[in-house]
């Protein structure tokens, strides 16, 4: 049986070593960590920012020092609590926080950072491109190293500002793996490709492609062509047709012959006469004539003959162009050398198909057949690639 004596002196001893741990500094002074950062996923090369003011240290003692563990090989010390830090390589790091009072005491504390990379850009260009012609450039084996989607945006020449933001780098010309360029001058021409991945990690890297210029041979072509309308009109009828002798061709020459069908007896019935007009709107040019009776035996005819429209230029030469429809379509248009371009608008009126004397009452000729007969001597551009 325990005496009251005992219980009181063991209650005498709990209270004596509650007071002597008090006494001997028993309790803890152990500071207590804490960490927060402005963002856990950054991409790499960006800043973060950590901070550790919320570490406390039991009163009176307090924190002293921070020291930051970034887990890149990187260690840092601050008398604040607030650090940032760039990472210049991607991965997972633990970024571990050991605050220490000015008793010696430490804490410790982690937080985990993602640092995402930026896509790795490949790119597939041509040794060269001819002017005028498309080349490829390849990036699609371009990857992004954490396996997210990437965008790519094209811009196919650094010094044009192709979307008037008055940056001309900045450019969004193209936005496919495969981009389709072409170039008509001759010359070395940059661009630049900048890849996005799904976390915002961006890549950019110019590229240069060589255009050399494409020689070709020129030589002319002389060729006739002809054309043939007939028909019938009643005296005052006029009829009018048009066509573009000179499309894809120098005109040299033309001429034409309107001829009108017999009288059945020209001593009875007058000679009829027609008038033949041509007019040609692109060159600001027009003309006519009639027709006449040179001898009674004859049909009556008219003539137009325009000779030396244009120059003939020399047989064979070369030239450089970024194609060959673009020489073509200088040569005929070259300065003074267009005559007789676009369309050529007959029109034939019968003037003179009466009086007729009467036979029974009835004018036996009231109208007359015509005949119109054109002939062109025109030049046809030739043009061919060299090799290179």
């Amino acid at each position: 049986m325990v005496s009251t004596k005992t219980v009181s002196f063991s209650i005498c001893c709990m209270i004596l070593f509650v007071s002597l741990s008090g006494c001997t500094g028993l309790s803890s002074t152990k500071p207590n960590a804490e960490i927060t950062s402005d963002n856990n996923e950054i991409n790499m090369g960006e800043v973060i920012n950590f901070d550790g003011r919320d570490s406390s240290s039991p009163s009176p003692s307090i924190i002293t020092d921070y020291t930051w563990n970034f887990g890149d090989g990187e260690i840092r010390m601050t008398k604040a609590g607030i650090i940032s830090h760039n990472f210049q390589s991607s991965g997972n790091f633990e970024v571990e926080l050991i605050v220490t009072n000015d008793l010696g005491e430490s804490d410790s504390i982690s937080i985990s950072v993602f640092v995402n990379s930026p896509p790795t850009i490949i790119i597939e260009i041509p040794g060269y491109a001819k002017t005028g012609e498309v080349a490829v450039l390849d990036a699609s084996s371009s990857f992004d190293p954490e396996g997210g989607i990437i965008e790519y945006i094209w811009d196919f020449d650094k010094t044009v500002d192709s979307d008037g933001d008055g940056n001309p780098s900045g450019d969004a010309d193209g936005n496919d793996a495969l981009a389709e360029v072409r170039f008509t001058d001759p010359g070395n021409h940059t661009g630049i490709l900048t890849i996005v991945d799904d976390k915002g990690g961006i890549s950019s890297q110019e590229w240069t492609l060589m255009v050399i210029s494409r020689n070709y041979h020129v030589s002319w072509e002389e060729k006739s062509i002809e054309f043939s309308w007939s028909g019938y009109l009643e005296q005052g009828d006029t009829i009018s047709f048009d066509h573009e002798p000179g499309l894809g061709a120098r005109i040299l020459h033309a001429n034409a012959t309107l001829t009108l069908a017999r009288d059945l007896i020209p001593i009875m019935w007058p000679e009829d006469n027609f008038s033949i007009y041509l007019d040609l709107p692109m060159t600001g040019w027009s003309t006519f004539t009639s027709t006449s009776h040179d001898n009674i035996t004859e049909n009556a005819t008219a003539y137009i003959d325009i000779e030396n429209m244009n120059d003939i230029p020399n047989s064979d030469y070369t030239l450089q162009s970024d194609s060959s429809e673009t020489i073509v379509n200088t040569l005929l248009n070259q300065a003074g050398q267009r005559f007789g371009q676009g369309d050529w608008v007959w029109t034939i009126s019968a003037d003179q198909c009466d009086p007729d004397l009467p036979v029974d009452g009835i004018d036996p000729d009231t109208g007359n057949d015509w005949d119109l007969q054109i002939e062109f001597v025109i030049l046809i551009p030739r043009v061919s690639e060299i090799g290179v």
